[in-house]
């Protein structure tokens, strides 16, 4: 992805893992066992057969504690169960997160040039060798469609706020070079656009469209409505786990799924057709949430593990076997109260109303007490709770934190119903604290989680297959999930000279209120002292955000 060679590519990661990772991998017994997971699969049994007969559990096993609905990030399905957690290796980003949060251009993929101005332009200029699993070229129309679904998001289903700053783009079939073009005084977040998981093989799509890929080009140039109402649910749902269509799901990236097996887990092998270095381990099994992590740990098959909702309570440390590794961070995303725009928020000051009655002092103690992790309350949405920059925006956080009851009982006689991907015992207590001082304002918040709550399921204002504005009535009024600020809100960049216009921004979201912000998301890693070249990161990418520099001396199996 544009970085030095392996050997050095990762001097962090050999600096901190060093010799005690360079021991012979431990070869556990497999155990009969099953894998329950709450993602959706083909059938029961112990993680599935692949071609070879072997199972899931006698691969390289990588845990994710989020519902695998998706590869498509750029999704409201993808963006709700932080699909980056995968797809980020399948469909890179332009800038992919380094693992102290810095945006390291994709250089495998495409190089950058801005130009001065007011309305700033970036040109893109992709990689030659770039192309998919199938061997089809990466084009700029890939970008387009990306662009094109955040514009019209009532067709696609999408959820890629960055695109909401975009003028145009400039792009002509089958070429490798192509300008993004922003509103005046916008785009100081570019390198956050075409983000992990977002850009998708515009020529899998079409062909699944019955187009080719110049009559999808010439539809999204024209904003051809009624052929753009045809691939808009192709690109919302063809890239469903629980529906896997290898011949759309072509990937860019370093590895390619080999098949979703019965337990909702994901079976990736490397992509003989990505164009930079060839991934490390052979196979890597990427479990869902709901998966019994004891019955990984039993079965040898859990090597690395990404941990949101609590304390990792079944790795046995007293073992002198056991060869896990656990870590806790405070993570760099937001939880977030991302509100609809229609029923009972409706207006910006019912919105506003109901902000006044969520305590984020409580709710980051609801989350900390169930987690483990001591997480600070946030009520910046523009930054990340740890942004130097955030100090100078302490004028507006500390105006909007306290509890505001009388602004509160505006809304008094209201029911909100929040969700979030469910079972999930954290953010069950996070719903719980927000109920128990609104319900002080007369106000009731109920509880509506799901195994697939998101950002489908909102109230909210969208647009028709014909352009036409319409009321989505859905079955929440808001979703919590983690958000990273900096991809989230459309801002100046965090720069100290950019201040001013980060409060501007930061004062115009709390009269607007599309989300409130709420606390530190809390990160547990597990990590194989036999694995290598593993770097934790708390982005929306995770720590498999370098998944395919990993190293073990089984290679995977």
């Amino acid at each position: 992805m544009g970085l030095p060679a392996p050997e050095s590519r990762f001097d962090v990661a050999q600096h901190r893992f060093g010799g005690r990772r360079a021991a012979t991998a431990v070869v556990a017994a497999l155990t009969a066992v099953t894998l329950a997971a709450c993602s959706p699969g083909s059938g029961g049994g112990a993680g599935g057969d692949g071609a070879d007969g072997a199972e899931s559990t006698d691969y390289f096993g990588y845990l994710v504690d989020t519902a695998l609905l998706t590869t498509n990030a750029g999704s409201e399905v993808g963006a709700s169960s932080n699909t980056e957690a995968l797809s980020g290796r399948l469909y890179p980003a332009v800038f992919v997160p380094g693992p102290s949060g810095q945006m390291i251009p994709n250089t495998d993929l495409v190089r950058t040039q801005v130009l001065p101005g007011a309305n700033r332009q970036v040109i893109y200029t992709l990689t030659e060798e770039a192309q998919y699993s199938d061997g089809a070229p990466v084009t700029c129309t890939d970008f387009l469609l990306s662009y094109k679904a955040g514009v019209h998001e009532g067709i696609f289903g999408s959820h890629l706020p960055q695109m909401d700053e975009v003028l145009r783009l400039d792009c002509e079939p089958g070429q490798k070079r192509f300008t993004v073009v922003f509103d005046e005084d916008s785009g100081g977040r570019w390198r956050h656009l075409f983000g992990p998981g977002s850009t998708l093989p515009a020529h899998a799509i079409a062909a699944k469209a019955g187009l080719s890929l110049e009559e999808l080009h010439a539809a999204l140039q024209a904003d051809d409505l009624a052929t753009l109402t045809e691939v808009g649910p192709i690109w919302r749902d063809g890239f469903n786990l629980d529906s896997f269509d290898p011949a759309l799901q072509v990937t860019s990236g370093p590895f390619v799924i080999d098949r979703v097996g019965p337990d909702g887990e994901v079976v990736l092998r490397p992509n003989d057709h990505y164009y930079g270095d060839a991934p490390n381990l052979d196979t890597i099994v990427v479990w869902p949430r709901g998966t019994d992590p004891q019955g990984l740990v039993e079965a040898g098959a859990l090597r690395v593990a990404d941990v949101r909702s609590g304390r990792p309570t079944w790795v046995d440390r007293e073992d002198p076997a056991n060869t896990l590794a656990v870590d806790d961070e405070v993570g760099d995303l937001t939880e977030t109260l991302m509100l609809g725009d229609a029923g009972v928020f409706a207006t910006a000051e019912a919105r506003r109303a109901f902000a006044g009655c969520v305590d984020q002092n409580a709710v980051a103690a609801a989350s900390s007490r169930v987690s483990g992790v001591e997480v600070p309350p946030v009520a910046l949405h523009t930054l990340p709770h740890n942004d130097p920059s955030a100090l100078q925006l302490a004028d507006v956080s500390d105006r909007e934190i306290p509890v505001d009851l009388g602004r509160a009982q505006a809304l008094s006689g209201s029911t909100v119903r929040v969700g979030y991907l469910g079972p999930d015992e954290r953010k069950a207590a996070m719903v719980a604290a927000i109920a128990e001082t609104c319900s002080q304002a007369g106000i009731t918040v109920v509880d509506a989680a799901g195994e697939s709550a998101g950002l489908a399921d909102l109230t909210k204002v969208t647009t028709g297959q014909w352009g036409e504005t319409v009321i989505r009535e859905g079955a929440l009024d808001a979703v919590l999930m983690a958000v990273d600020p900096l991809a989230e809100f459309g801002a100046s960049s965090p720069r100290a000279i950019d201040v001013n216009q980060l409060r501007e921004a930061e004062e115009q979201l709390w009269r607007e209120v599309p989300g409130i912000p709420l606390a530190a998301q809390p990160r547990w890693f597990v990590i194989d002292r036999t694995v290598g070249n593993v770097v934790t990161y708390t982005g929306l990418a995770g720590i498999g955000w370098n998944m395919d520099r990993w190293l073990s001396e089984d290679n995977g199996a």
